[in-house]
């Protein structure tokens, strides 16, 4: 078990944090729900996590006191600690202050010093206050369910080995068969490698409802309005944008794709 203690900064940019650190002890200074209220009034998606933030405390208040801990669905307590005087014992003098900082940094070396051996960190999207919190000797990290890394992502499409006579039925009758076992999803796009020839292939879309591979609507390599696709991906792209059928498309890739 672990000791994590948010910032405010953590909140605002996802409510949902609360409830992100599994079966651990989650501790919200006093002053971070301060913090949160003065920002419950902007129209921004910082002041609609700060509403949201709000809401989820004020149901778990309703469940049991915050001071002493709540429990979370996923096993963890949650705790809002406001105990200043004790907190500021822990501060050196030039970090004593009514500074909304100093008073979060405060707690979380409090926590720390109260915990014992069970680890105790200060989590913040606010680079100057880790650092602040790292040099008074506390562990911190970054909040940081905002990377992505897009290798872990859906992507799409997917390839496919099949014997030879798959693949000439496919350009003989537009479609062919998918006898898997249902690991494609409506849409997905494939491409079917032949499994004597891998030099030798077809781009298609896997349909749901008839369980098939279908050839692609838009396939010519021309392109259209004079926009040509140069890889299979953005010819699943161009025939992803041009079918009717598909009236939601979502892409995702690196900066200047």
């Amino acid at each position: 078990m672990k000791n994590y203690i948010l910032d405010t900064t953590v909140l605002l940019y996802d409510a949902q944090a609360l409830f992100k650190f599994e079966e651990n002890n989650v501790v919200i200074p006093i002053a971070v729900i301060e913090d949160i209220d003065r920002f419950k009034k902007d129209i921004s998606e910082t002041g609609r996590n700060a509403r949201q933030t709000s809401r989820y405390l004020d149901a778990l208040r309703k469940k049991g006191s915050l001071s002493a801990g709540v429990k979370l669905e996923n096993g963890g307590t949650l705790i809002v600690k406001s105990d200043a005087q004790s907190a500021f014992k822990h501060v050196s003098r030039e970090y004593q202050g009514n500074a909304r900082d100093h008073f979060i940094l405060a707690i979380a070396l409090d926590v720390k010093q109260s915990a014992g051996s069970t680890p105790t960190l200060f989590v913040s999207k606010d680079i100057n206050l880790r650092i602040k919190a790292d040099a008074l000797g506390l562990r911190v990290e970054d909040y940081e369910t905002d990377k992505i890394v897009i290798e872990e992502l859906y992507s799409g499409f997917a390839d496919i080995t099949v014997p030879s006579d798959v693949i000439t039925l496919f350009h003989e009758q537009g479609k062919a068969p998918y006898e898997g076992n249902g690991s494609l999803f409506p849409n997905q796009y494939v491409t079917l490698v032949d499994a004597a020839d891998s030099s030798r292939i077809a781009l298609g879309r896997y349909d749901g409802k008839s369980r098939t591979i279908v050839k692609l609507v838009r396939e010519e390599k021309d392109g259209m309005w004079r926009i040509k696709p140069r890889n299979r991906e953005q010819i699943f792209t161009m025939d992803a944008l041009l079918n009717d059928a598909v009236q939601l498309v979502t892409l995702v890739g690196m900066a200047g794709t």
